[in-house]
Parts: C-alpha cells; structure tokens; sequence
C-alpha cells in the first residue's frame, strides 16, 4: 500500500470510528458566538469578552478603522470598535480570527506547513473579500457579506490540519512535504466539511469547505463558494490546473468579477491591499 493510501485509509478508518480528532474552536470563539446568540447581550459585555484576548482585540480595531467599513473618524476604544462593527457581525469576525490559533505544531516540518497553508488562507481571504466588495459596489442589496465571507475565507482549507496532525504523528511514514501536500489536496475538503458540522456552522460554509477544491455546476445567485473559489483559481490554488483565464471566464459572465483580468485593476488592487492589512 503506497504512503498516500496507506494516510487516507487511516483518516477513512478514523472518521468511520469517529476517532479522528477533528480540531475544537477556541474558547474565545466558543464564548463570543454563545454570547452572540443571547438576545440580551450588550455592547459592553461582548467588548469585555474581546478584551480578554488581546490579539483579537487588535484585529477587531483594525476591523473597525479599515477602509472597508467606509467609516473617516477613527475608533480609539475597544468599545467603540464592538459598537461600530455591531453585534450581528461580530460573531463570524471573532471566530474567523480566533482560527489562526489552531495552526500550532512541534514538529519543524508541520509547523512550517502550516504556516504556508495559513498563508494561502490568508490569501484567499483577501481576494474573496476584495472581489466581494468590487461586485457588492453595484448592488443596493447583495447575498454576501463582509463577516461571513471573512469566515468562509478563513476556515475554507480548514480539513488541512488533521492531515497535518495526523502526519505529524507518523512523520516516519509520512514525513515527506510534497506527500502531505498531495493529501491535504486531495482530502481536505470531506474532512472540512466534517469539522464545520462539528463546530454547527451552516450549510454554505460547510459547502466551501466541502467544495471549493471541486469543478462543479455554477447557479445564478452569487454565494460565499463562488468568491472562494474566484480566489483559489486566481491564486493558483486549486487542484483543477485548468487556466486561469478559462476557469474564470463563467464567473465573469455571470458579473460576478468584471473580466478574467479583475485582480489587475487599479481598484481591485486598493480594496486587495486594504484586504491584506487586516490580517497582519
């Protein structure tokens, strides 16, 4: 049995058993969406919450001064930033940050390839948003939003860190980086889809993660798994190696981008950037 075989057999088998051990959301996150989710909830609790972590709590500022919330005065309190960015979204954002803290490794090789697939993540995440924002500017009204494609974004190769785990612990037997990388292809999107079940997140993020690495149909409304995928085809990131300009095309001609070019226009190029330095 070849190492590949030999790494999906054990993941099948592990998921069969309900033994294989799917990644946990932060505390951090787990505690936000709960308090989220409480109809009596207030501002100055959920920033309470926030403060406990300061990371987040940088990116939450950050959130709320970007260029994308279309806001010139300058938030200087954690507070503020909780008020302006708003209950409703505050839940996704809180977790899409909280899901760096899961690529963690001991292992020299994991830690490095969790860095590159963090970075991918992060990536992808900018373009979705920033393609997003461009097809949202001709919309008054629009299927996707800002805090949930920042989730999707960020949790889309999420099924990658089993993989990464479970190689982790055999690194003898699949200690080869393009090996793993192969796998993390070709099987990280059931695995995904099994993770975003567990965590109870809905349908069209479990369906980003299940098949964004996938060809499939394309349907007449715009949703989260199609700004995902304009980003993982423009970054080079799918297994499809189908060109660029041709696996683009459908989605130009459903308006969704403005042409198969749309990462090189001045406009697309600012919101990217601002996209970028959200995540820094």
């Amino acid at each position: 049995m070849s190492n590949e075989n030999a790494l999906l057999s054990l993941l099948v088998e592990k998921i069969q058993n309900d033994t294989l051990v799917l990644p946990s959301l932060p505390e951090i996150a787990l505690r936000i969406r709960k308090m989220a989710e409480d109809p009596n909830v207030n501002l100055n609790q959920m920033a309470d919450i926030i403060s406990h972590d300061p990371a987040m709590s940088a990116r939450m500022m950050k959130i709320a001064n970007s260029a994308f919330l279309g806001r010139s005065v300058h938030v200087s309190s954690l507070h503020q930033a909780v008020t302006r960015i708003g209950l409703r979204y505050i839940k996704n954002i809180a977790t899409a940050m909280a899901v760096e803290q899961l690529f963690v490794s001991h292992s020299s090789l994991i830690k490095d390839m969790m860095g590159k697939v963090w970075q991918d993540t992060l990536e992808v995440a900018a373009v979705a948003l920033a393609a997003m924002q461009l097809y949202n500017s001709n919309l008054k009204s629009s299927p996707v939003n800002f805090d949930t494609m920042t989730l999707a974004g960020l949790i889309h190769n999420i099924g990658a860190l089993p993989i990464l785990t479970e190689a982790e612990k055999h690194l003898e037997q699949f200690g080869d980086k393009d090996f793993i990388a192969g796998c993390i292809t070709d099987l990280a999107g059931g695995i995904g889809g099994s993770i975003l079940r567990k965590w109870e997140f809905p349908d069209e993020l479990v369906e980003v993660a299940e098949l964004w690495n996938t060809k499939l149909a394309h349907t007449d409304k715009a949703n989260y798994l199609d700004f995902i995928r304009i980003a993982t085809i423009q970054k080079g990131f799918t297994k499809d190696k189908t060109e660029a300009r041709i696996a683009l095309k459908p989605f130009a001609d459903r308006g969704l981008i403005t042409g198969i070019d749309f990462y090189r226009s001045p406009e697309f190029v600012v919101i990217y950037q601002d996209m970028k330095q959200l995540f820094v």
